[in-house]
């Protein structure tokens, strides 16, 4: 059996109104996807579904933690979690995504999976820069130092230039009295 089947959620069965589920993500879900960003977590998702006539607007609220690998040390660290996006899928003929939140749907279809977008809420949960917690302040401390040094690189730099300008080669003297 897929392992991500546990997600599917039947529409044909759904009668016009709002349902709730409740889906469980572990360490097996992330194994389903190949070169995955993240490999381990527990994160509980809640999905409110509005379903009408004309299309299926879901809710996906999602907690909980993942397992990132640190880019400055390399060492494992929990990542909290805590996000919530909207996809409407409306009927038409084929499947289609039409923008980030939008995604047509055939008119007949029976189930739709919502693995592969709890997927990808997940990794877009994921900070570009990961950094273990306790680095963070460090990190805040090297912005705040970054911005005092390019200052005081400016102000070297212009010293360097008025002392250059001040003592000048006799050689490139001799080249200036030629020029004039």
């Amino acid at each position: 059996m897929n392992r991500l089947n546990a997600y599917n959620i039947d529409i044909f069965k759904l009668s016009n109104a709002t349902h709730n589920y409740d889906f469980e993500v572990s360490p097996s879900f992330f194994e389903a996807f190949e070169d995955s960003l993240v490999t381990d977590g527990q994160v509980e998702v809640i999905v409110v579904l509005r379903k009408s006539d004309t299309m299926i607007e879901t809710n996906i609220r999602m907690k909980g933690s993942v397992k990132l690998t640190c880019d400055r040390s390399a060492e494992v660290y929990d990542h909290v979690l805590e996000t919530g996006n909207n996809i409407i899928f409306k009927y038409g003929d084929d499947w289609e995504e039409l923008s980030d939140e939008i995604i047509t749907v055939p008119r007949g279809v029976q189930r739709i999976n919502l693995a592969q977008y709890i997927y990808e809420f997940i990794g877009l949960a994921v900070p570009m820069k990961r950094l273990h917690p306790r680095f963070e302040q460090d990190e805040v401390e090297d912005a705040e130092t970054n911005e005092m040094v390019y200052s005081s690189f400016d102000e070297k730099e212009e010293e360097d230039n008025s002392s250059t300008t001040e003592e000048v080669d006799p050689r490139w003297a001799k080249l200036k009295e030629i020029k004039k």
